[in-house]
């Protein structure tokens, strides 16, 4: 199997019961099998989420602890320099944020899959592929 980059909605949903794509996205990060990773970023993501969205800042530790474990696993990715200029380059193209085009564009550099719950800005753009479909193989 591909290492699989998942970006924060995926680790995000993975912890919150009420998300659709909850029970995929958990079942992604309890298959040993699987090889994942995701990008620095994730870390900024889940904490501004869990505090400002959530307003539960008991989420953060175990939210880092899921990322740290992905260090392990498949790795961490830093965005460089380099990185975020293809980012801004996807940006540009696909009309999506910078933040999204970040994780694509690590994808498309590592030549990993990039697992998304952002059906909008990443899925239907063909740059994702929902946690579902990414157990499913």
């Amino acid at each position: 199997m591909t290492t699989l980059l998942l970006d924060a909605s995926v680790l995000l949903a993975a912890f919150d019961l009420e998300d659709d794509h909850h029970e995929p996205a958990r079942a992604l990060l309890e298959d040993d099998q699987a090889t994942l990773a995701t990008l620095d970023l994730a870390r900024y993501e889940v904490v501004n989420v869990a505090v400002r969205a959530w307003r539960a800042p008991e989420s953060v530790a175990p939210l880092l602890a899921a990322i740290e474990k992905l260090a392990d696993d498949g790795g961490v990715f830093v965005s460089t320099g380099a990185l975020l200029t293809r980012a801004a380059e996807l940006a540009e193209r696909h009309t999506i944020s910078a933040y999204d085009a970040a994780y694509a564009a690590a994808a498309g550099d590592s030549g990993h899959r990039l697992v998304s719950c952002d059906e909008r800005d990443l899925v239907s753009k063909d740059l994702a592929e929902l946690p579902a479909m990414a157990t499913s193989r």
